[in-house]
């Protein structure tokens, strides 16, 4: 099988109710650039990043995976996905023009493409040709009712409903906006309604300096709350290790780190209780991979972000004896061929051979192609 060439893609897909908020982004659509690398044998392997669906800056992505990657792939075999790693991620010019950023998201998506193909050639879901099995649980916790930008009337009952409706054990919740205190009857308001026996997550995607962090996810513990995640800057390793010191709730941290060495320093330091790598933010499944034995080396559970792309993370969970927990956002649900599928809060592991990339008939008609 050889990689005969590369077709850049575009799908921007609607947010849920129009738009949505966290503490630093709003936005009213999710950007998946991505790329379809199609063989002689007429196997086509899809890979997606994630952005916020600005199309210049997903044009970029894309134009660094077709004109600066795609020559170093044509004529390759794509089931040599390790050897092709190395070969971009070390022997490209672009290691000189950045090692993390447009490049890292390109060689990710790249990546997640040639394992859907490796897969999709053996004739076995990803989870499967990783040596995982459907039998493990994999339990699903839900970000898409927590929103900032929302009432809290809203938010309360959102996630009443994913609890008692949609069979949800796990919810999260956004916090770091312009009130502290507000922040806190948030989560003591959805703790309220929601009992003592589901768990909360909460993500301040960065917002708070270090005081305001020990102030305020210092309280976290008395609405008894799973993790905080991003509380400070995302590259803050001296930051969250005293933050760490101080407070019980545990952190989370992760979708903003794109090398595995910056996972590295997190760990060593003692800065991050749960590990939350992103495929598409690190250079592919397998940087992921990486990252994922090396939290286990230190008995740290991996709870992957999703920030859409549960379609592959689904299957790094069946796989990976370190995820057990994986976050759910449904905005891409609709766009892929065969959609992550929950019941009763657990995620079901795919059937069909891939990394569940493969877009349906409905979003092929509406990428941009690039």
């Amino acid at each position: 099988m050889k990689i005969t060439h590369l077709e850049g893609i575009i799908l921007h897909a609607p947010v849920t109710r129009g738009g949505i908020a966290d503490s630093t982004h709003a936005l009213t659509h999710w950007g998946a650039p991505g790329v379809a690398i199609h063989t002689d044998t007429g196997l086509v392997g899809y890979g997606f990043s994630g952005t916020h669906a600005h199309l210049e800056s997903d044009r970029l992505i894309v134009d660094c995976i077709v004109k600066s990657y795609g020559p170093l792939l044509i004529g390759e075999d794509p089931r040599e996905v390790l050897y092709l790693w190395e070969k971009l991620y070390k022997k490209s010019e672009l290691l000189w023009v950045g090692r993390a950023g447009i490049t890292h998201l390109a060689l990710g998506a790249i990546d997640i493409a040639l394992w859907d193909l490796k897969a999709k050639a053996a004739g076995e879901p990803l989870w499967k040709l990783l040596g995982g099995s459907a039998k493990k649980p994999v339990e699903a916790y839900n970000t898409d009712g927590g929103w900032l930008n929302w009432p809290l009337e809203t938010v309360v009952s959102d996630c009443k409903r994913l609890v008692e409706e949609e069979g949800y054990r796990a919810v999260k919740l956004k916090v770091g906006g312009p009130s502290a205190n507000e922040d806190l009857r948030r989560v003591e308001a959805v703790r309220r309604a929601l009992g003592p026996d589901i768990r909360i997550m909460t993500d301040a995607n960065g917002r708070w300096s270090l005081p305001q962090a020990i102030q305020t996810a210092g309280r976290l513990v008395d609405f008894d709350v799973a993790w905080i995640e991003e509380p400070i800057w995302f590259d803050d390793v001296a930051g969250h290790k005293r933050l760490a010191e101080t407070i019980a709730t545990p952190i989370a941290l992760g979708e903003q780190l794109y090398m595995a060495s910056q996972f590295r320093d997190f760990i060593q330091a003692g800065a991050v209780h749960y590990v939350q790598p992103d495929v598409v933010r690190l250079a592919g499944i397998t940087e992921f991979w990486q990252v994922a034995d090396m939290a286990r080396c230190w008995s740290l559970p991996v709870c992957p972000h999703v920030g859409d792309m549960v379609q592959v993370h689904q299957h790094l969970c069946f796989a990976h004896a370190a995820c057990s927990l994986l976050e759910y956002i449904p905005w891409l649900h609709d766009w892929m061929e065969e959609p992550a599928r929950i019941v009763h809060g657990f995620y079901v592991a795919p059937e069909a051979p891939g990394a569940g990339m493969t877009p349906n008939k409905q979003a092929l008609t509406k990428i941009n192609r690039a």
